[in-house]
């Protein structure tokens, strides 16, 4: 039986992935709401789903669907993160499962809420986590599992991706609404770093402002020294002339090459929720819970090893 979508989120950056991922799976997609209306994209996917631009019109429609017998299978959500709570909350509360962008939730009192309005509707709560479907991270993860258990490998992940004012004005730059670098842009690759090395044990913040953070984590089989920032000032100088992102995981020294593979992954996605294989809230908490405690906890750049190019973010 087709299944019946709406999405949150519709002139998101991502959401062209989700429009996508809905069709490849064979879903219908019956409506879609975004504050904005650049929304053209929805013609090469869904040309007849219904658009709105207010919620509560979106959510009166939605509701009076629900009171003619209209089935709603899945809400699709890629809103701004401080609004995915509210979001998966009208999912669940219209009979509907939610398929959410990463960080589900800013703080993990939230996922409690979730758990509680979960066993309230019946309904369930997905992540969108792709890093855990590439193929590249389910070799390693592979041979991780297949070597020695009290083997700590050496890991570190600088992760740079230019961004222009437009960020700091845009709900991003607001730590209050995104849950700041860490949380907006670290939080799969933590989440990535769990799913590989094991549970997290311990972690130390290095450095933290609006525009960068670094810090050191010890995973059950990892230590790992990490360093993200947006300011292209802040560019490692080995960086290839006029690139103006830098993406680095080296483990014992080695690069692991992950650049690719990233265009059916949302696919992937969708298709492991509609086979009952979804990563739900026990799977998102360890990844919520420590960018939390980056977000808030204390700042000891003498404690634990430093990531190699977080000289250069503190020298600007």
């Amino acid at each position: 039986m087709q299944k019946n979508f709406v999405l949150i989120g519709a002139a998101g950056y991502i959401a062209p992935r989700h429009l996508k991922a809905i069709r490849e799976v064979g879903g219908d997609l019956t409506a879609a709401y975004d504050l904005n209306d650049s929304v053209g994209i929805m013609d090469s996917y869904f040309p007849d789903a219904a658009f709105f631009t207010e919620f509560e019109q979106f959510e009166s429609e939605i509701f009076a669907r629900r009171s003619r017998g209209e089935r709603l299978d899945y809400v699709g959500i890629c809103s701004p993160n401080y609004l995915h709570k509210a979001h998966m909350s009208f999912a669940l509360r219209s009979g509907a499962d939610a398929i959410c962008e990463k960080p589900l939730v800013l703080h993990p009192s939230d996922l409690d809420q979730m758990i509680a309005l979960e066993q309230e509707t019946g309904r369930k709560i997905n992540s969108i986590l792709q890093l855990r479907l590439h193929p590249a991270i389910v070799a390693l993860k592979q041979k991780v599992a297949a070597g020695p258990k009290d083997r700590i490998y050496d890991v570190d992940l600088g992760y740079f991706t230019s961004r222009g004012s437009w960020y700091h004005a845009s709900w991003k730059g607001d730590a209050g609404k995104s849950g700041g670098i860490a949380t907006n842009i670290g939080v799969h690759f933590y989440d990535m770093l769990s799913f590989v090395f094991g549970p997290i044990k311990s972690s130390v913040v290095h450095y933290r402002a609006l525009d960068a953070s670094a810090g050191y984590l010890e995973f059950e089989q990892a230590r790992v020294r990490w360093v993200l920032s947006i300011n292209r000032a802040h560019l490692p100088a080995h960086t290839p002339q006029g690139q103006s992102t830098h993406r680095s995981i080296t483990i014992d020294g080695e690069e692991i090459e992950f650049s690719g593979g990233f265009t059916d992954l949302h696919t992937a996605s969708y298709q492991g929720v509609l086979d009952g294989e979804g990563f739900g809230l026990d799977v998102v908490r360890p990844s919520i819970e420590l960018v939390s405690d980056i977000r808030t906890g204390a700042i000891e750049p003498g404690k634990g090893e430093q990531h190699p190019d977080l000289s250069k973010v503190i020298g600007v």
